[in-house]
């Protein structure tokens, strides 16, 4: 008869890819943060154009 051998290491795979999705989220938020400290000043700057052009 033909056994079919398990992966004893299944589990550590599962929680590999949990840490994988938590890096990547991680790495998504700062790259957001990076973006949003960069181009706020200059939309805030058109905002504030825009106010006074509509004043």
């Amino acid at each position: 008869m033909l056994k079919v051998v398990r992966n004893p290491f299944k589990k550590a795979e599962k929680g590999a890819s949990l840490v994988e999705y938590a890096l990547l989220v991680a790495l998504i938020a700062v790259a957001c943060i990076v973006a949003i400290r960069a181009l706020g000043q200059r939309v805030s700057a058109q905002f504030s154009t825009i106010t006074s052009a509509l004043s």
